[in-house]
């Protein structure tokens, strides 16, 4: 029998609910919000008051986005620095992390200790800087791959994910001769899917989201990531600027504001479509280390 809820229970189980709703009301509008502006007539945007549905429905200002080379050449250096990025990652750190796991491993606790300082204070930006400088990865496309190629952080992640597995997955493996590498590719790895789906989930949408990297350390054009391609873009203050540099007759309907917005679209779609694919490995990759005993 389920107990009744007594007056003031239900009472704030209501105040809950509406809190609730008002919540998902101010996540989702601001989205909405640029997803109606996107699709509306830039000119006619201008004149405001378009809160829910287009007003005049238009295309134009995404056909104007695509048109553009940069945002292709942008989107696709993304892309790359994406998929590359995650996957080197990914690897790197679980394989520090499968050593950090490990009983005997000598100095463990210094390592831990160290790396755990790292979380908290870094060299800087200008240190940070010469050092890239030094290395040659200025204008180099390992600019964004090798700087992050291990996280702290996603190593604890891993590491605890690595203590849960039972000892005997190892000890059979050994007992048919597999090595160390053997047993880190084909028994850890297959057996880590929730954790390596939700470090690479952390990583990608790092990787995706990131524009700094871009600004600071690159100036080739042809190697700006679609969030630096963004970034400018919305810098820019002049709208006669942006539609000069819209082709053809399209300019005579897109605004900087209505152009900002369809790139904003542009750039979002692609990892909130991915995020539905890996939600389930993320929440159980979440409630890792949750629960002792």
């Amino acid at each position: 029998m389920f107990k009744r809820k007594t007056k003031g229970e239900a009472i704030f189980d209501m105040f809950n609910n509406f809190g609730m709703l008002i919540v998902c009301f101010l996540t989702i509008y601001p989205i909405w919000y640029v997803l109606v502006n996107a699709f509306n007539d830039g000119q006619d945007a201008m004149r405001g008051g378009i809160y829910w549905w287009p007003r005049e429905f238009s295309l134009q200002n995404f056909e104007a986005v695509f048109q553009s080379s940069g945002i292709m050449t942008a989107m696709g250096v993304t892309v790359a620095k994406t998929v590359v990025g995650v996957f080197v990652h990914v690897l790197f750190t679980a394989m520090v992390a499968y050593a950090f796991s490990r009983k005997g491993l000598i100095g463990g606790k210094l390592y831990i200790f160290l790396g755990t300082v790292t979380m908290f204070f870094t060299g800087g930006l200008i240190p940070t800087y010469l050092l890239i400088k030094d290395l040659n990865m200025l204008d180099s496309f390992l600019v964004y791959i090798i700087p992050a190629m291990f996280s702290f952080f996603d190593l604890i992640i891993f590491m605890t994910f690595f203590r849960e597995i039972p000892d005997g997955l190892e000890e059979a493996a050994k007992i048919d001769g597999a090595n160390d590498w053997s047993i880190f590719l084909r028994v850890v790895l297959p057996v880590s899917m929730p954790v390596i789906a939700t470090i690479a989930l952390f990583h990608g949408v790092y990787q995706w989201n990131d524009y700094f990297t871009g600004v600071i350390y690159i100036n080739n054009t042809d190697l700006q990531p679609i969030q630096t391609y963004l970034y400018k873009v919305i810098a820019q203050s002049s709208s006669n600027q942006m539609m000069a540099q819209v082709p053809g007759g399209i300019s005579k309907t897109v605004t900087s504001q209505s152009i900002k917005m369809a790139t904003m679209v542009v750039t979002t779609l692609p990892i909130v479509f991915v995020y539905p694919f890996l939600q389930r490995y993320f929440v159980k990759g979440m409630m890792i280390g949750s629960i002792k005993g």
